[in-house]
């Protein structure tokens, strides 16, 4: 379970990208506050917590 969920929040960092034009005035926030996520959970994960 927390494999298959590091695996979508990856990829929801990867569409978080500001690379598209509709995206561009974001700047790094998404992919920023999504990143801080993916670490959190990776530090959980080596853990054992999940």
């Amino acid at each position: 379970m927390g494999t298959i969920l590091l695996v979508i929040l990856i990829l929801l960092l990867i569409g978080g990208l500001p690379v598209f034009p509709h995206s561009k005035s974001w700047g790094y926030g998404p992919s920023g506050v999504l990143g801080v996520v993916v670490v959190v959970l990776l530090v959980l994960l080596l853990l054992g917590r999940i």
